[in-house]
């Protein structure tokens, strides 16, 4: 229990570590942790070949120890991460209850060697806080010894392993993260061997299901990936420029013909009328007041009819336009009568 009221304790303590970056590390990377380990009660068989094991075993418990640990793995950019562990832990017994006997205080040692391949599942957030979950499988060296067994006994084995794994990482340096783990280890036997026993005798323990608990506290060494840039976002192209309605071409004195500019102008005036659909075109004549009333009407007539016979020219529909004069009735300078303003000898096209 305060084995587990410990590693949540830890864990509080560790969201409230404010990230110096939001970036997991990949590449390769180091990690050493160092914590405290638990060894569950475990049933044990003592013996002496040649003779055969006893019909009943032993329970025994072991102190709360400790352990250190090393790694070095390889972290990729798709939360992956593939290591090799390197641990040690170290229990000293307690006590001992034979089956139906009493319990009593025991001395002695139990060492624990594993050599673990580990594959790990990062989860970060935005916080810079990253959960890990993961397993393991690899060898586990034991050895145990003690003079308060039924022989004196210092003996070990080597032995098939696997562990889960849980923790917590967060970023204290560019280069460096402070982690806290949890890991459960699991070997489905042990059968140790004294070689130091007088033969042609051999003292053995054999022990079931070892199970521990390891809470540590490490660092982790590493380079971090560069931070994703920022997509990149095309401006939308700006709008087109609207396209004008409204047309203006002047002329000489006393004229009515198309000149180059006037020409230039009409052709524009005709595309804008096929991009819009236009379905009328208005064409208005106009004269400055040099001259009588009646020629200046019909020199309006005249330059109105040339833009319109122009623009039929460049593909517009005839039906599609009418043309007007309004002599010097509109003027677009006001000028007195008889006056020369250039400005005045004008047609207006309207697209409608």
């Amino acid at each position: 229990m305060k084995y587990r009221m410990a590693f949540l304790g830890a864990v509080a303590m560790a969201a409230l570590v404010g990230p110096a970056s939001a970036e997991r590390m990949t590449s390769w990377y180091g990690a050493i942790e160092g914590g405290g380990n638990w060894v569950e009660d475990f049933d044990m068989q003592e013996y002496v070949t040649p003779l055969g094991p006893p019909p009943s075993s032993s329970s025994l418990q072991l102190d709360p120890g400790w352990a250190a640990l090393a790694s070095l793995g390889y972290a990729y950019d798709n939360n992956w991460r593939f290591e090799v562990e390197g641990g040690y832990r170290h229990s000293q017994f307690d006590n001992i209850t034979p089956l139906g006997g009493l319990t009593t205080a025991i001395d002695g040692d139990f060492h624990q060697f594993t050599l673990m391949a580990n594959g790990l599942y990062d989860f970060p957030s935005d916080k810079g806080v990253t959960f890990t979950l993961g397993g393991g499988v690899g060898a586990h060296y034991a050895k145990m010894n003690s003079d308060n067994l039924s022989t004196a006994f210092d003996g070990d084995d080597v032995s098939l392993a696997f562990q889960a794994f849980a923790g917590l990482s967060v970023p204290v340096a560019s280069w460096l993260d402070m982690s806290l783990n949890y890991r459960f280890l699991f070997v489905p036997n042990l059968k140790l061997e004294d070689e130091k026993s007088i033969a042609p005798s051999t003292a053995h323990v054999d022990i079931e299901d070892l199970k521990s608990h390891t809470v540590t506290l490490g660092f982790r060494f590493g380079s971090r990936g560069e931070p994703m840039p920022a997509p990149q976002v095309d401006a939308p192209p700006p709008p087109p420029p609207p396209v004008p309605r409204q047309y203006l071409i002047f002329f000489g004195f006393n004229k009515c013909n198309i000149t180059a500019n006037a020409d230039q102008v009409l052709t524009e005036a005709a595309n804008a009328a096929r991009q819009l659909g236009t379905a009328a075109i208005q064409i208005s004549g106009h004269t400055d007041t040099v001259g009588s009333v009646a020629a200046n009407q019909k020199l309006s007539e005249c330059r109105a009819n040339a833009a319109r016979l122009n623009l039929v020219g460049k593909g517009i529909p005839e039906t599609s336009i009418m043309a007007t004069g309004f002599g010097e009735g509109k003027l677009l300078i006001q000028t007195g009568d008889g006056v020369k303003e250039p400005q005045n000898r004008r047609v207006n096209v309207d697209l409608n």
